[in-house]
C-alpha cells in the first residue's frame, strides 16, 4: 500500500516505523523530533511517518492538556511534512475534522475508543487517504473486519489496523500475540503500538499510567510473529516532562539504541 511516492508498507515492503510525540506541543519540538528521529531512521535504514496529534479528545481528566487544536496543529505538522519531507499520521475525533486534516495528513487514524463510530470512519475513508484503525481496548481482534469493510464499503481500499493492547480486568492491557495473525487476516497492512500497549489506563489518578520498560519485550514478540508491517512508537525528547503519555513515551536519545536492539526483527524474513 502506497503510503505517499517515498514510503509503501505491506507485506512485500520493508517494516516502517510511525513515531513521534503524542501531542504535538510546540512547532519546535515538533519539527527537533521529527528531524532527530529521520536521521536514526536514515542510519539504521527504517522507513518513517511522523505521527503526533493535534488534538487529544479522549483525556481521562477534563483538565488535562488537549493540544494546540485543529488549525494550529495542523500548521506545526504542515512544517513538519514540507521542511522535514515526511508523510503525516494524525489522528481524527469527530466526522467534522476528517476533510481539513487530509489536506495535511497523509494517514488518518482512527483512535481505538472510536473504532466503532461509523460516520467517523466513512468520513475518513472518503477523503481517499490511508485509514489506520486502532483496535479497541474492547474488541476482539477478529472483530476488526467489520470497521475495516466500513471503509472499503466507501470505495476506500487503503486501510490499516493496529493493535495496542487489551482490557486484563481494571488499569491493565495484555497483547495477545494471536491477535496479530487475526488481524492480517483482514487483508491489511499491521500496525503494532508498543507504546500505548504498555500503558495502564487510569493508573495515574487522572492520568494514564504505564511501564515503559516493557515496550522492548513487546516489541520483539510481536515483530518476531511475522504479521507486523509497521512499527508504532511514541517518541519524546524527555518523557517524564511530555504533556500526555509521560509514562509510555520512548526516550528520544534511546531510540536508535532500541532499534538497532529489534534490527533482527525488523529486517528478518517475513513468513
Amino acid at each position: 500500500m502506497e503510503i505517499n511516492k517515498s514510503i509503501s508498507v505491506g507485506a512485500d515492503q520493508p517494516i516502517a516505523l510511525i513515531a513521534g510525540p503524542c501531542v504535538l506541543e510546540s512547532a519546535d519540538m515538533a519539527l527537533e523530533t521529527g528531524k532527530a528521529i529521520k536521521d536514526v531512521c536514515r542510519r539504521q535504514g527504517i522507513p518513517f511517518i511522523f505521527k503526533s496529534s493535534f488534538k487529544k479528545a479522549n483525556r481521562l481528566s477534563g483538565i488535562s492538556y488537549r493540544g494546540p487544536g485543529l488549525r494550529e496543529g495542523l500548521r506545526i505538522l504542515e512544517q513538519v511534512k514540507e521542511q522535514l519531507e515526511l508523510p503525516i499520521l494524525t489522528d481524527i475525533h469527530v466526522s467534522s475534522d476528517a476533510g481539513v486534516a487530509s489536506e495535511v495528513a497523509d494517514i488518518l487514524q482512527i483512535p481505538a475508543f472510536l473504532c466503532r463510530q461509523t460516520e467517523l470512519l466513512e468520513a475518513a475513508a472518503d477523503t481517499g487517504r490511508v485509514v489506520n484503525i486502532k483496535k479497541g481496548q474492547f474488541l476482539a481482534p477478529d472483530d476488526m473486519i467489520h470497521a475495516v469493510d466500513k471503509i472499503r464499503n466507501r470505495r476506500n481500499s487503503r486501510v490499516m489496523v493496529t493493535e495496542r493492547g487489551t482490557h486484563f480486568g481494571h488499569r491493565d492491557l495484555v497483547v495477545d500475540m494471536r491477535g496479530l495473525a487475526i488481524l492480517r487476516d483482514t487483508g491489511c497492512p499491521v500496525v503494532f503500538d508498543a507504546t500505548h500497549s504498555v500503558q495502564i489506563p487510569g493508573g495515574a489518578g487522572g492520568a494514564s499510567g504505564g511501564n515503559r520498560q516493557y515496550i522492548p519485550i513487546l516489541a520483539k514478540a510481536a515483530l518476531a510473529t511475522g504479521c507486523v508491517d509497521v512499527l508504532f512508537l511514541e517518541v519524546h525528547p524527555d518523557p517524564d516532562q511530555a504533556h500526555s503519555d509521560s509514562a509510555t513515551q520512548w526516550p528520544l536519545g534511546e531510540l536508535e539504541r532500541l532499534l538497532e536492539e529489534l534490527d533482527p526483527f525488523l529486517k528478518r524474513s517475513r513468513t
